[in-house]
C-alpha cells in the first residue's frame, strides 16, 4: 500500500485518467473528490462489500406457474 499526505485541493493521479483531489479536511473526516472515466466503477468500500456479500446469498427458486 502507498501512503501518501496530501492538503486541500492538492491530488493524486492513477494511471493516465483518475484524478483523487483532497476536497475538504474536518475534524477526523477528509472528503475526497475522483475523477474518472464512466467505465470505471467507483464505490466506497462498505458498498462495495454489501453487494459482493448479496450476490453470495442463495436465490429464491423461481415461484411455480
Amino acid at each position: 500500500m502507498l501512503v501518501l499526505s496530501r492538503k486541500h485541493d492538492e491530488g493524486i493521479v492513477i494511471g493516465e485518467d483518475i484524478v483523487i483531489t483532497v476536497v475538504e479536511v474536518r475534524g477526523d473526516k477528509v472528503r475526497l473528490g475522483i475523477e474518472a472515466p464512466s467505465e470505471v466503477p467507483v464505490h466506497r468500500q462498505e458498498v462495495l462489500d454489501a453487494m459482493r456479500r448479496s450476490d453470495m446469498q442463495p436465490k429464491a427458486p423461481p415461484a411455480a406457474g
